[in-house]
C-alpha cells in the first residue's frame, strides 16, 4: 500500500511539473518574440530609415502576431469546448456500465465544459462589440 502512495505522488508531481514546464515555455516564447520586435525596430532606427506609424504597426503585427481575429478564435474555441460537453456525459454513461458511480462526476465535468464553452462564445460577442466601438471612436477622432 505504501508503494502505491509513492507512485501516485510521483505521478502527480510529474503532471504538475509538465504543466509548469508548458507555462514557463509559453512565457519564454512571448519574451523572445517581444525581444525580436524590439531588435528589429532598433535596427530600423539605427539604419536611419524613416519610420512611420503604419510601418511600426505592420512590423509588430507580423512579428508579434497581433491577433486581429480574436472574436473568430474565441468562437472556434467556444464551439469546440461546448461540443466536448456531451462527449463527457456520453463517456460517463459508457464507463458507468463497468464502474458504477462514474456517470454523475463526468456529467459534472460535461457541465463545466459547457459553461466554459458558453463563456468563450459570450467573450467573442463582447470582443466584436469592443472592436466595433474602437473603430467608431477611431473614425470619430480622425474626422474631428
Amino acid at each position: 500500500m505504501q508503494g502505491m502512495g509513492l507512485g501516485a505522488g510521483l505521478s502527480a508531481l510529474a503532471f504538475w511539473g509538465f504543466i509548469a514546464a508548458v507555462v514557463v515555455a509559453g512565457i519564454w516564447y512571448d519574451v523572445r518574440k517581444r525581444e525580436a520586435q524590439h531588435e528589429t525596430l532598433r535596427r530600423l532606427i539605427e539604419s536611419g530609415q524613416p519610420i512611420d506609424q503604419v510601418v511600426i504597426d505592420r512590423l509588430l503585427s507580423v512579428i508579434g502576431g497581433n491577433n486581429r481575429n480574436l472574436d473568430r478564435d474565441l468562437k472556434v474555441a467556444g464551439v469546440i469546448t461546448l461540443s466536448s460537453a456531451p462527449g463527457f456525459a456520453l463517456m460517463g454513461w459508457f464507463i458507468g456500465f463497468a464502474s458504477p458511480g462514474v456517470f454523475e462526476p463526468l456529467l459534472g465535468v460535461g457541465s463545466l465544459a459547457a459553461c466554459a464553452g458558453i463563456g468563450l462564445l459570450v467573450a467573442s460577442k463582447i470582443v466584436i462589440r469592443w472592436n466595433r466601438e474602437h473603430r467608431e471612436s477611431d473614425s470619430d477622432m480622425s474626422g474631428a
